[in-house]
């Protein structure tokens, strides 16, 4: 996590010495990770409590909803959810174990395997989709005004993307 130091946000050190926070910028730093925090923990209950499934297995669910024929090879589904590969593969077992899902050697090249929805995972889906979408609305969306709603999606938006880099990091 992010500290403070008792130095000014000015001083300048050595070039590996880190630019500390603000008192402000300290402010919205910790803001961020317990709302985060907190959003997580409500919709990840809701499902639990709703539907039997955690946050992580429904946002696998809706990636495969949204691939054709709802399948996606194993490493593009964990690319996508920025999990690692051995955390998507133990939730797609624990899935696969309650038939919410199976898995398939890839047709096109046989070395790489797809995640493919189920029936029953679709109809999961179906049955948690407007207990979720309320959850959101109710612990994120309405509690926002719509400027700052747009403009907290251009900002994660901007982190999902990362920091920039130069022409030296690429070809490094």
């Amino acid at each position: 996590m992010a500290e403070t130091t008792p130095r000014p946000a000015q001083a300048v050190g050595p070039a590996d010495e880190p630019r500390w926070l603000t008192a402000d910028e300290q402010v919205a730093w910790r803001s961020y990770l317990l709302g985060s925090a907190r959003l997580a923990e409500a919709l990840n209950r809701q499902l639990e409590e709703d539907a039997g499934i955690s946050l992580s297995e429904y946002e696998i669910l809706v990636r495969l909803s949204e691939a054709p024929l709802r399948t996606i090879r194993m490493s593009e589904l964990a690319a996508s959810l920025m999990h690692s590969r051995s955390r998507v593969t133990h939730t797609v077992t624990r899935m696969q174990k309650r038939g919410l899902v199976d898995r398939r050697t890839c047709l096109d090249d046989g070395r790489g395997v797809n995640c493919v929805m189920t029936e029953a995972g679709w109809q999961l889906l179906v049955r948690s989709a407007p207990g979720h979408v309320r959850a959101v609305r109710e612990n994120l969306v309405d509690l926002l005004p719509a400027g700052q709603f747009a403009a907290l999606g251009e900002a994660m938006g901007a982190v999902a993307r990362g920091p920039a880099r130069d022409a030296s990091d690429v070809t490094g």
